[in-house]
């Protein structure tokens, strides 16, 4: 018997670091994401492999199902060593909200598959948390906080299929289900910046910051609602550099546009963690060719890219 999971990506397009302290933030799935199946054997081992986009395995161990200590008893890199205890974290946390959780005498074969490249950033660590989360029957969000931080919109973006406003209250994820199509869409563009940021690092430089909390995420929450109403590219094009603009002065940091690409005519806009993976740029037909000359080679039209 094999069970099968799915989670979509995520990209954050208002209220980076900013929805941690509850502002209403814009965020969309994506039409990438990560699938989990789980086969049931007779040797009382989990066995995992991690499939990159292209179908060639990118992390491969083997644990007790006891603690999930790892014996595979090959030699391994850095990387992989570090792969596999956070692994083995999200294994332990699922089993302490549910005990029942690979608790029986079976054995496990797990194959988690990615159609997108690790590098992107759309989510390999929340979609993964949120398969797992599936499988045990147990609250994604809390799994989430139990064995890493964050706001938890990725979570949101995994569980739905359209775009949403995410919002922390009480300490609990608000999700309200919202309609993002406008006119303009297809003068929307994703940009890989060649590069992945550590949103932990992200939000760590953020949570040093001393500023009017109340007054920026009144200001985001504006720019969120008005963004969602909005018809004219010119109008999404102020509306982002505004909302740049405010993080850019939280932070001490410049804008993407300002330290990369001061010569483009359109707007640019960070998504998430400001300084790598992802940015959204409004332009027309001859906007991949700017990036691609740049040496940004991975540009991505809005409506390949979000579901």
């Amino acid at each position: 018997m094999t069970k099968q999971y799915y989670s979509n990506g995520k990209l954050l397009i208002t209220g980076e670091y900013l929805v941690l302290d509850g502002a209403q933030s814009l965020a969309v799935p994506t039409l990438y994401g990560q699938s989990l199946s789980v086969k049931e054997n007779e040797d009382t081992l989990l066995t995992w492999k991690s499939l990159d986009e292209k179908g060639k395995p990118w992390f491969e161990s083997i644990y007790s199902l006891e603690g999930f200590s790892d014996v595979s008893k090959i030699s391994v890199s850095d990387e992989a060593s570090t792969i596999s205890g956070i692994l083995k974290k999200i294994l332990l946390e699922a089993r302490k909200l549910n005990p029942s959780f690979l608790s029986d005498s079976q054995g496990y074969e797990v194959t988690t598959a990615l159609n997108f490249p690790r590098e992107w950033g759309l989510g390999s660590s929340s979609t993964l948390i949120n398969n797992i989360a599936q499988w045990a029957q147990i609250d994604a969000y809390a799994l989430l906080w139990n064995a890493f931080s964050g706001s938890g919109y990725d979570i949101a973006c995994a569980q739905n299929n359209s775009p949403i406003i995410y919002q922390l209250k009480n300490n609990g994820p608000n999700v309200q289900s919202v309609t993002f199509n406008p006119p303009f869409k297809n003068d929307l563009y994703f940009v890989h910046l060649n590069q992945k940021q550590n949103s932990r690092d992200g939000i760590a430089q953020y949570r040093k910051k001393d500023f009017n909390t109340f007054s920026s995420i009144s200001q985001i929450n504006s720019i969120t609602q008005r963004i969602l109403t909005c018809t004219r590219l010119s109008q999404f094009d102020k509306l982002i550099k505004k909302h740049e603009a405010i993080v850019s002065e939280i932070l001490g940091m410049p804008t993407v546009k300002e330290r990369l690409f001061p010569d483009y005519k359109g707007a640019i806009k960070s998504l998430g963690a400001w300084g790598g993976d992802f940015i959204l740029a409004t332009g027309n037909k001859t906007t991949p060719d700017y990036f691609k000359e740049k040496g940004y080679t991975t540009v991505i039209p809005y409506v390949k890219m979000v579901k």
